[in-house]
């Protein structure tokens, strides 16, 4: 049994320390080629070691499916809260219903192909139809064994494909409803709709496929490129929960949408403040336990690897609240419930794809710099250049993405995850390599998701309309798109 296996089959509590102890008597005595010599203790290890991998399965899959409500919770209550809190009270009813409903539709894409197309296959440019309608994910009957068989998602990872599938899924639902922030009060409902199925299906599913499932952006480790293995670009990508795939996508795509969009009806002049920020500072809080199984659940086990990843997501976030905090201190005087959401969120959003190569103290700069330089990014750099970015889908995800991205190829270190057999890692360590993969990753995603981005909205343009007209937007999109209110006050 290798290190790693034995480190993810870690258990706790007095009887199943037991089985564990078992268990490595089994392997000790295999690796000196002796058998135990009474025979009823031969098959009692046997039993052990087989119920120490039942409770690694099943702890494993307890903290992957609890990974899973917290990812979903992220979307709603915790962005649609959020994000709900930031418009006018006219258009409160709207953002929510785009959450909620990105909550049902993305699901069901993700069953009928979304998984397939992510993570099916060894394609270098997206998956095939192997999980096509959860084809060799769902439980199946053995005519064999007699018995109903569960498909298993990797032997070094031993959770069930459908618990992988969950977890993925969550994060195919939270990432298209980042971008309603950029086009918030001004996009037609049923353009939000057909877009973001578009956006979903050919700019997430193959960038999924590119870092996690072994495509062009996937990392290469040094010994597989030297054998002329390696065939992604740069390299590859240390993404750990979805730097490039989730924070950069969805931002870079929510600056077109703005631009493409154009500014809100009385931008600039009318009073556009946040309605609630009551909302806001509930729904930051809540995005900020969420991203635990965020980030934390991407490690697939509940391991020494998770608790890591845990950690540094915690300090990052912390580090971005004060720092966004104490940056409007200096600069304006007094420090905002708002500018503190932010900074927690762009925390957040920078630790992500570093979750799982880099130590708390490197978490805290992260953090601190994502704060400073997203308050700027939604502040300065978007009045500078007049883009309506709503919510700062754009300044929050796409600047912190990208930063936390080319901050892992700083920071990583193979003291938290020997990805590339005991190789440095970061710039930290003194290596450069993971530093130009991170560099080429941002490049591509940044093209990709523009380009993309770009003809799929004028496609929709063309066909529906992106935009509501005058009269629906200044009544608002609650009653203009759903015929309802927010707040009927007597």
């Amino acid at each position: 049994m290798s290190t790693l296996a034995r480190q993810r089959c870690q258990l706790v509590g007095g009887s199943q320390l037991v089985l564990a102890l078992l268990c490595t008597l089994l392997v000790s005595s295999a690796a000196i080629g002796q058998e135990p010599a009474n025979p009823e203790l031969s098959e009692r290890i046997d039993a052990a070691h087989a119920t120490a991998e039942e409770a690694a399965l099943a702890g494993n899959n307890a903290w992957m499916l609890t990974s899973c409500a917290l990812v979903l919770f992220m979307t709603a209550p915790g962005l649609a809260m959020f994000y709900g809190g930031l418009v006018r009270k006219k258009n409160v009813l709207s953002v929510m219903m785009q959450c909620l409903f990105l909550m049902g539709l993305m699901t069901v894409l993700w069953a009928l192909y979304g998984y397939s197309l992510s993570f099916g296959g060894d394609g270098l440019y997206v998956g095939n139809g192997e999980y096509l309608f959860m084809d060799g994910v769902q439980r199946e009957w053995n005519e064999e064994a007699g018995e109903p068989y569960t498909p298993m998602f990797d032997p070094d990872i031993p959770i069930p494909t459908m618990t992988h599938m969950l977890f993925q899924g969550m994060f195919f639902i939270i990432t298209p409803a980042l971008i309603c922030g950029a086009f918030a009060e001004r996009m037609k409902f049923s353009a939000m709709v057909v877009f973001l199925v578009l956006w979903g299906t050919v700019v997430y599913c193959p960038l999924c496929h590119w870092v996690w499932d072994g495509g062009i952006l996937a990392f290469n480790t040094t010994e597989k490129i030297e054998a002329g293995e390696g065939t992604s670009w740069g390299g590859g990508a240390l993404d750990f929960a979805g730097g490039t795939v989730v924070h950069i996508s969805s931002g870079i795509s929510a600056l077109i949408c703005a631009i493409l969009l154009g500014r809100r009806i009385g931008w600039g002049q009318d009073d556009m403040r946040p309605h609630n920020l009551t909302y806001t500072a509930l729904g930051a809080a809540m995005l900020w336990v969420g991203w635990f199984g965020f980030n934390a659940g991407s490690e697939l086990l509940s391991d020494d690897l998770t608790q890591s990843a845990f950690c540094v997501t915690h300090f990052s976030a912390a580090a971005g609240a004060v720092a966004w905090a104490l940056y409007e201190w200096i600069t304006r005087g007094k420090p905002s419930v708002l500018g503190t959401a932010s900074g927690a969120v762009a925390g957040l959003v920078c630790i992500t794809p570093a979750a799982g190569f880099v130590n708390p103290m490197p978490a805290l700069a992260m953090g601190a710099i994502a704060g400073v330089v997203c308050a700027y990014a939604c502040g300065s750099l978007k009045a500078k250049f007049g883009y309506d970015d709503s919510l700062d889908a754009f300044g929050v995800h796409g600047i912190g993405g990208t930063l936390g991205a080319v901050l892992t190829g700083v920071f990583a270190t193979r003291a938290c995850w020997d990805i590339d057999n005991g190789l440095p890692l970061g710039l930290i360590e003194g290596e450069s390599r993971i530093f130009v993969g991170q560099i080429v990753a941002v490049i591509v995603t940044w093209v990709y998701s523009i380009v993309v981005t770009f003809v799929l909205l004028k496609i929709v343009d063309m066909a529906i309309g992106l935009r509501v007209n005058e009269a629906d937007e200044r009544a608002g999109l609650d009653v203009s798109q759903h015929e309802e209110e927010g707040y009927i006050l007597f």
